[in-house]
């Protein structure tokens, strides 16, 4: 098993957000957090790092920071579809052979996660891959807004093959619970197939676009990781950003 030779790390960012407007170019100690997010993607050290900017002033804004930004189509549905005309854009002769989609709004983002992710890809049955990490926090085990994985996975292993995942609490009986984080590694292939594919069943009545590929047939595994970032979505997540990050 080998990992593939030239991997990309795409972050899809636009300003349409509806809890907190343009949070992607909010200030966190002088710079926008889009900038943080690149970054620790940058520290994982995977391959170059690209922004997917579905506005201009995140282009503008990753420039003046030395970084790569892609303009894309504002209207796109998904991240995916975000990072995929990016990479089409960025990369047309197909150099790199896997795409790490790390999400626009995780300024805490742990590089060891980013690369975990990545690490999967060199099982050449896996399509897709992600993280989760082991549900702590009581409260988040029926809580609809924490995404649940649910894969078979036993120490010392920490990789397992993703059977489902869920806003609903499962699987049931005894056991650990794994919250499901949304960031991604994707062979170039599988990513190309999985966009040109029909919104699923599932993907539908849950609101989780990763059953789309699930109820395709395509292998997604998942890797467990020790903490799940934070995620900025309200202004009181901004603010303990901040914190997080003090100097």
């Amino acid at each position: 098993m080998s990992l593939p030779r030239n991997p990309i790390i795409l972050i899809p960012a636009r300003l349409g957000s509806t809890r907190l407007p343009d949070k992607i170019l909010a200030d966190i100690h002088g710079k926008p957090m889009i900038v943080h997010v690149m970054d620790r993607a940058r520290e994982a050290d995977i391959g170059p790092v690209v922004i997917a900017a579905g506005d201009e002033e995140i282009v503008a804004a990753v420039r003046d920071a030395d970084g790569d930004a892609v303009l894309t189509d504002p209207a796109h549905p998904s991240g995916s579809d975000r990072i995929y005309e990016a990479l089409t854009r960025f990369d047309p002769d197909g150099r790199h052979d896997a795409i790490v989609n790390v999400q626009g709004d995780l300024p805490t983002i742990d590089p060891h996660s980013v690369r975990a992710a990545f690490e999967v890809l060199a099982d050449p049955a896996v399509d897709i891959a992600t993280i989760a990490a082991e549900i702590t926090i009581p409260e988040e085990r029926t809580n609809p807004n924490v995404v649940k994985a649910v894969f078979a996975v036993k120490p010392p292993d920490s990789v397992g093959r993703a059977l489902y995942f869920t806003r609903a609490t499962a699987p049931t009986g005894e056991g650990p619970l794994y919250h499901h984080i949304g960031l991604y590694a994707y062979r170039r292939a599988a990513l190309q197939r999985f966009v040109k594919l029909p919104p699923g069943l599932l993907e539908q009545r849950e609101k989780l676009e990763q059953l789309r590929a699930l109820e395709a047939g395509m292998r997604i595994d998942v890797a467990l990781v020790d903490t799940v970032p934070l995620g900025v979505d309200t202004p009181a997540d901004l603010t303990r950003a901040r914190d997080m990050l003090s100097p």
